[in-house]
């Protein structure tokens, strides 16, 4: 494989300033409540995540718009319902956000858009909460386990003019409902929010003051004080946050650095802790109460716990930065095994804490990358186009690897090697969904939320290569209109898929004249192509997240461009065939139900006169055969193998020549399917993931694409990229004598003992004691000794090699990474390759952590030339193999490392300097 290097490739991260839980927690009787986490960032958009028991998937991303901004987030979930049959149906969840204007948007996770707004004549709304559904005990305690209110379900929002106003949101609706309280100073802002109970709601407030309102009526409860700012400071004191612990006492982090106890009860101050050097932007506590977190401008993140006892006081445990700027917000969530803390700030990287085994687990740093790359490429033409928010850039790579390495002058070759051909600022107000490229750099499709546009482009002249002149191509107003939230072009450059809605597949042809320089034109019909229909039960559907699961993902099309294939969230996939129509059949045939040709019948008659040549998309008559997946996918590519026999195959002849379809799920599960005949392929039955390498199998991050040199699979994540070769089988890893219930277990590593709490793994004994003491010399010189490693105790079983795939965030040396890629090369020299292999063959199976964060890798036209090299390390250093001519793959590794990004200023404390 030839890489070109690339951080010329821009993509500004945004900052994170709300996180919030679909659940706080979810009980034993509620396992199969779908709990999703969901991340406001600057640029308008919302990112929704699925813990997966500490896997963290990015599902879907919510894009905005221009000039907003998602300041807070809040989840409505109504109660469970249990019907006559005794079937519960998970209460229905809705996500609400504001952006520091006067207006609630309720978005559609389904359609990835907003779905209703609501304003009212106040000012712009700083901070937003849910009434809570259960409605207190009568004697003035915890809330009734089962009491849930029969009034209506309102929206709580604080406003910059001293307001607090009502949003009603019953019967699936979103409006403005009335002012419940206004300030008579109109200096007064309402910065945060928390509801005590169902009728009593908590502010904290811009004036030195925390306030109890009644929720019936609007009156004042009680007014709680925190005096002036320290000398020096401001004179007012500005609550920035404030949570209730279980119902009872009151916890406010405040502009001085304090957290403050307040009773529940008296609502007096009964304890005040100074943690912080500077404010205290964002708290969260947990479910039972008996825990607290607190995250400042200082970068500090401080965990609080409640001592025992008749005088029970709270305490600090210790404190850690995680962040490299202030930790603007924080959310929790207890349930299913998992319990944790996610926080977000202006760095744009979520930080998942451990809650209930705080200080024994290590946490997590989440990529601040998206999961499906913003970047593709056009082999024929070199060019490469990335997007973010409202802009495109296309670049080109004027020449191979192999050109740059056999010049002298390398260095100033490969500084030359790249130039920004075009740079597209799109129309409107919505941020970009998706871009596609065709093969030959001549068709660019960009799609919003509200609007596709396609752009033709082309050199401005033969002296002039390098100045791209774009032109946009018309589009039929009644397919534009509708948007889409993922486009494709066909390898062929001859279809255009887009996904409308969510889950609804438009296909357009493109109609093309013999060459490239002439501008394309796009079909004015789109033909609609009809899923499967899919037996899911009506409760499921209509409760918790509705048809989310069956959002479309992921668009794949064959290298022939003869074969098309879409999955969803849900783990299903669809396929569908391009050919000269055959006449129908009876209903059944083929392993379809009625439903299934009904649907395909459908497509075929409004296909009618749309595509050219007389080619028609109809399904694949043994798509309902391919297994469904085990979770959400987050690869679905093409080999670029060809079959030679397109006919449909019978039961008896299972070895016919077939497309090769590759997924990888968040699991993880890879699996080889062969789409025409609905199965799996011989290598992936072979091949389960139990024997997959163990550093495939410990890594944390997921896969984000996949890229294909014959046989050889490459694939890659935020911190990794690994090599499959498909041609032969993975061998079994080695058992380790005296293992209980005959586990496998690979040779040199030790078991673990069980699942994290959902955060990192655990940490080892002595892991955060000192490794350097300072001696003071007779001469009143210091002298730094260093220590050596803790003993570990013989008893600990734990990986003691897991961090490197578990801490994102780590800065492995070279050595380190090298040292760890030999013993893998060892290896592969050994028992990786198959039974009967050579041993000095090239490995089944290579990895490297050398190259992150990886934003995506893209391919170009390989060169057919003898590849003499074998994949040793990461740095590609290692014995030299036979001659095997083979088409070497030449991408594109397009980093975006943190520290080469602008971030606003942060606050620098007492002993503290910039690097």
């Amino acid at each position: 494989m030839d890489i070109h290097r690339c951080r010329f490739v821009p993509y500004p991260p945004s900052s994170i300033n709300a996180v919030a839980f679909s659940h706080p927690t979810v009980s034993r009787s509620q396992r199969g409540t779908p709990v999703r986490l969901a991340i406001g960032r600057a640029n308008g958009d919302i990112e929704i995540w699925n813990p997966l028991n500490g896997i963290w998937h990015q599902e879907t991303v919510l894009h905005g718009g221009k000039d907003r901004s998602i300041d807070g987030l809040v989840w409505v979930t109504e109660p469970d319902q249990i019907l006559q049959d005794g079937t519960k149906v998970v209460g229905k969840a809705r996500l609400f956000s504001i952006g520091y204007t006067s207006t609630v948007t309720e978005w559609d996770l389904e359609k990835r858009r907003p779905r209703k707004q609501a304003s009212g004549m106040h000012g712009e709304i700083w901070c937003l909460a849910a009434q809570p559904l259960i409605a207190p005990a009568k004697g003035g305690g915890k809330s009734a386990p089962n009491g849930v209110a029969q009034g209506g379900k309102k929206l709580v929002a604080g406003t910059m003019d001293g307001s607090l106003v009502l949003y009603s949101i019953d019967d699936d609706d979103l409006r403005f409902d009335r002012v419940l309280v206004r300030s008579s100073s109109k200096k007064t802002k309402m910065v945060s929010i928390a509801f005590q109970n169902r009728n009593v709601v908590v502010v904290g407030c811009s004036d030195s003051a925390i306030r109890v309102y009644d929720m019936r009526n609007g009156n004042v409860l009680r007014k709680m004080t925190l005096g002036s700012d320290l000398a020096g400071g401001a004179k007012e004191i500005i609550v920035w946050s404030v949570k209730c612990l279980d119902g009872r006492d009151i916890v406010s982090g405040d502009s001085t650095g304090q957290v403050c106890i307040w009773d529940g009860k008296t609502y007096t101050q009964a304890q005040r802790l100074q943690a912080h050097n500077q404010d205290v932007l964002s708290l969260a506590t947990s479910a039972d109460g008996s825990t607290i977190i607190s995250g400042g401008m200082d970068r500090r993140t401080v965990l609080y716990k409640k001592t025992s006892g008749s005088a029970a006081r709270w305490s600090k445990v210790w404190h850690r930065r995680y962040h490299s700027h202030d930790v603007k917000t924080m959310t929790s969530f207890e349930g299913n095994g998992v319990s944790v803390v996610v926080s977000g700030g202006p760095d744009a990287c979520p930080i998942v804490l451990p809650l209930r085994e705080a200080g024994m687990e290590n946490h997590r740093t989440l990529s601040h990358l998206p999961q499906n790359p913003p970047v593709q490429s056009a082999p024929k033409s070199r060019l490469i186009v990335s997007w973010w928010e409202r802009e495109v850039h296309v670049w080109r790579l004027r020449r191979p690897l192999q050109d740059l390495v056999d010049v002298a002058d390398g260095k100033s070759g490969v500084d030359k090697n790249w130039k920004l051909l075009a740079r597209i600022l799109v129309k409107g107000e919505a941020n970009i969904t998706s871009a596609t490229v065709s093969g030959d750099g001549s068709l660019l499709v960009v799609s919003t939320t509200s609007d596709i546009k396609a752009f033709h482009l082309k050199p401005r002249n033969d002296a002039k290569k390098d100045e791209l002149k774009v032109s946009k191509v018309d589009l039929q107003e009644d397919v534009c209109k509708q948007g889409a939230t993922q486009v494709q072009i066909s390898p062929d450059g001859r279809w255009i898929c887009a996904i409308q809605g969510g889950s609804k597949l438009s296909v357009l042809a493109i109609l093309r004249d013999s060459t490239i320089d002439e501008k394309p034109a796009i079909h004015p019909k789109a033909i609609r192509l009809q899923r499967i229909e899919r037996k899911i039960q009506k409760h499921v559907s209509l409760g918790g997240l509705g048809q989310y699961d069956r959002t479309i993902t992921h668009i794949a099309f064959s290298p022939d461009s003869k074969m098309l294939a879409v999955a969803d969230l849900a783990g299903y996939i669809d396929t569908w065939v391009l050919g000269i129509p055959q006449p129908k059949l009876q209903n059944g045939v083929d392993g379809m139900h009625d439903d299934d040709d009904q649907s395909a019948s459908e497509s075929e008659d409004e296909g009618d006169e749309q595509t050219p040549g007389d080619l028609r998309w109809t399904r694949n008559p043994k798509g309902s055969l391919i297994p469904k997946l085990q979770a959400s996918p987050t690869v679905l590519s093409f080999s670029d193998y060809v079959p030679t026999l397109t006919e449909s195959a019978t039961s008896e002849n299972e070895s016919q020549d077939d497309y090769t379809l590759l997924t990888v799920t968040a699991r993880p599960q890879v699996l080889v399917i062969h789409p025409s005949l609905g199965s799996l392929t011989p290598w992936s039955r072979r091949n389960p993931i139990s024997r997959f390498p163990v550093q495939f199998r410990d890594t944390r991050d997921l896969v984000k694409g996949a890229l294909w040199s014959g046989d050889r699979v490459w694939l890659y994540g935020t911190s990794f990229l690994f090599m499959l070769d498909l041609s032969r089988d993975l061998a079994e890893p080695a058992q380790v004598k005296g293992s209980a219930n005959g586990q496998l277990v690979k040779k040199g590593t030790k078991r673990k003992r069980g699942p994290d709490s959902g955060a990192g793994s655990k940490m080892e004994i002595g892991a955060a004691g000192p490794t350097k003491v300072s001696r003071q010399l007779t001469d009143g010189a210091a002298e730094d000794m260093s220590l050596d490693g803790p003993a570990l105790d013989p008893t600990d079983d734990e990986d003691a090699t897991s961090q490197l795939a578990d801490e994102s965030e780590t800065d492995d040396s070279d050595d380190e990474a090298r040292a760890g890629e030999l013993a893998l090369l060892r290896d592969a020299q050994g028992k990786t390759v198959g039974a009967g292999d050579d041993a000095d063959a090239s490995p089944v199976f290579w990895h490297t952590y050398k190259y992150r964060p990886i934003l995506g890798i893209v391919a170009f036209g390989g060169e057919q030339r003898e590849q003499k090299q074998v994949l040793a390390n990461g740095n590609g250093n290692g014995v030299v193999d036979n001659a095997d001519p083979r088409q070497t793959l030449e991408v594109a590794l397009i980093e975006r490392p943190l520290w080469d990004v602008d971030i606003p200023d942060r606050y620098f404390g007492d002993g503290e300097w910039e690097k």
